[in-house]
């Protein structure tokens, strides 16, 4: 017996256009905006909720130079991508209330990034007991929350960063 499960937001993306280059270099300028993924655009690297979390607030914190090693990043953008992202881990804690937090990069298809020719830096709110069954037994994973509700709770929190010079 085949298990289904209903995603019927999907056949959005299924037939939407799909814009040509690089999906994470196609968020560099936009302004962050009420129904926009962007919350915050700095010189050299912005803040992006994912669009595929693993959980609710699930965000990216993205260098703005299409790169695909930490290892090519100049001094200015290492210190910038860094600064973004210590700044969002308290924006997250603020305004998601998480009792931990997975940071992390996957540098190269083989390390399982799922964009592997431009750098980000993930970055998941997790909670007591949000672990459960359905990753490991149903190979699947239980979102509480719609993107766009995360994206309204997580606005006003990261709007004072599209400020300053990093």
């Amino acid at each position: 017996m085949t298990d289904m499960i209903w995603a019927p937001w999907r056949m959005e993306f299924i037939l939407s256009q799909k814009r040509p280059g690089c999906v994470l270099c196609n968020y560099i300028g936009v302004t962050p905006a009420a129904g926009d993924l962007v919350l915050a655009q700095r010189r050299l690297a912005y803040v992006v909720l994912n669009k595929y979390p693993y959980t609710a607030g699930h965000i990216m914190v993205v260098p703005k130079r299409h790169v695909s090693n930490a290892t090519e990043l100049d001094d200015d953008e290492a210190t910038a991508l860094w600064w973004l992202v210590q700044a969002s881990i308290s924006r997250l804690e603020a305004a998601t209330g998480c009792a931990g937090m997975n940071l992390g990069m996957n540098l190269g298809r083989a390390a399982g990034a799922g964009i592997h020719e431009h750098i980000h830096v993930h970055l998941v709110p997790r909670w007591e007991g949000d672990n459960n069954f359905m990753p490991v037994i149903g190979d699947a994973r239980v979102m509480p929350e719609y993107l766009e509700r995360s994206r309204q709770r997580l606005a006003g929190a990261f709007a004072g960063l599209n400020e300053g010079r990093q």
